[in-house]
């Protein structure tokens, strides 16, 4: 169920350490230019800011990581930032952190704690979810065990997403991808074979997820 996380949404959370404001903005992103894009709009959104410093991951298995420091101590920002998006084993996000300077030195150790809570609080004003995978499966079946099946599938939990009524009604339902074949498995076996089951397509299926405290 963590294999696919990332924010719930696009968001903003600031923070006033040592008169210094730190605003993290966080954005969902598929692809490199996404990143680089919203690193701009915030860059441009924040032309006085004495820095700009970003970090961010892309892909199931984080096979693109970037971060930058934008002018901070090397270190003091840019890995920060990446390491708390890892710490929630978020996938697909930018996190870009904009300092205003308020003219007390924070040092390395207290800019590293301020660029990785900034970014932390960020991730839970946004929230998390799981992308979960789902088939959808279309269920044939006659009028006569048409009240069967829909009990059934109300006793596990399985979603009806429409139906249609014609010589025989159809349904068709959700189903997480890695239970596919044992949901066709138990109809088939529960209705001895009085049903048809066919695969109409996909989708990503957003379920929240509770960051650990």
């Amino acid at each position: 169920m963590e294999n696919n996380l990332t924010i719930k949404k696009n968001c903003s959370y600031e923070m006033i350490i040592k008169k210094s404001r730190f605003i993290c903005s966080l954005a969902r992103i598929k692809s490199e230019q996404d990143a680089q894009d919203f690193i701009n709009q915030i860059q441009t959104d924040n032309r006085k800011a004495n820095h700009n410093c970003f970090a961010y991951m892309i892909g199931k298995e984080d096979h693109i990581q970037r971060e930058s420091d934008n002018g901070e101590p090397s270190g003091t920002a840019g890995v920060p930032i990446l390491q708390a998006l890892q710490m929630e084993h978020l996938h697909d996000v930018c996190a870009v952190v904009t300092r205003y300077f308020g003219g007390i030195k924070l040092g390395a150790g207290g800019l590293i704690r301020a660029y990785s809570n900034v970014t932390t609080g960020a991730i839970h004003e946004s929230g998390i979810v799981n992308r979960v995978i789902q088939s959808l499966l279309t269920i044939t079946v006659d009028y006569s065990e048409h009240d069967a099946l829909t009990y059934y599938l109300k006793q596990h939990n399985l979603e009806i997403d429409h139906e249609e009524y014609g010589v025989k009604v159809a349904l068709t339902i959700f189903v997480d991808q890695d239970q596919q074949d044992t949901v066709k498995d138990d109809l088939t076996n529960r209705f001895n074979d009085r049903l048809q089951v066919s695969l109409a397509g996909q989708r990503v299926h957003e379920i929240p997820f509770t960051i650990p405290k």
